[in-house]
């Protein structure tokens, strides 16, 4: 019985991520040009996320400023501390729904990038940070998804304060585990591409170059 739940999450977690691909082709593209465009003109990126999904945050800046999969010149990038032990800090009812935005204000230049997560769309934190970067004429990048939230419209609150010029990403599931599993996949992508476009094409994984 256990071997055959393991079994399922695997197989929930492969057809999301093959379905969702299609669908997300494009804004993560986009996400990655935003991206690349900030830190290639002497900006930097400020990743946050509510909960869980600051450790997401936290393991893209490190990856960015460190290494992806390549050795590279460092990129700038830093994660927000937020409170991964808050239960409701994927909610409206954040108990420190400041918190993001009051590093933002304090971090955050005209030209930077937000790169923020809710796996609801719906974490009051992550929308004041969203209004914080605005306010800073900074471009925020946003990967969301509807986690509690079915039928509520994607990407939930934070989806709705995004500008135009912001790039939208929003897993099509409910489940957060699901959704947490595509931002993570999402930002290895975003690594990946900011460093093909520095570095060039070259990759060891023939099956990357194929496709």
């Amino acid at each position: 019985m256990l071997e055959q739940r393991i079994q399922q999450h695997f197989i929930d977690s492969a057809d999301l991520k093959y379905q969702a691909g299609p669908l997300l082709g494009k804004p993560i593209s986009q996400a990655m040009q935003a991206v690349l465009a900030c830190v290639t003109s002497g900006g930097k990126i400020l990743a946050c996320g509510a909960g869980v999904s600051g450790f997401l945050a936290a393991q893209f800046a490190s990856q960015f400023v460190g290494r992806f999969e390549r050795d590279r010149p460092e990129l700038a990038a830093i994660a927000l501390p937020g409170d991964p032990t808050d239960p409701a800090a994927d909610t409206p009812d954040a108990l420190d729904a400041d918190r993001f935005a009051r590093q933002v204000r304090a971090l955050g230049q005209a030209g930077d990038v937000l790169l923020a997560l809710s796996a609801s769309g719906q974490s009051a934190a992550v929308l004041a940070a969203v209004e914080a970067a605005h306010a800073r004429d900074m471009t925020v990048v946003a990967l969301l998804g509807n986690a509690g939230n079915a039928g509520g419209g994607s990407g939930g609150a934070v989806g709705r304060a995004l500008r135009e010029t912001d790039v939208q990403v929003t897993v099509p599931h409910e489940r957060g585990a699901r959704i947490h599993e595509v931002h993570l996949l999402t930002l290895h992508c975003l690594c990946d591409g900011v460093d093909a476009q520095l570095l060039g094409d070259q990759d060891s994984d023939s099956s990357l170059l194929s496709a």
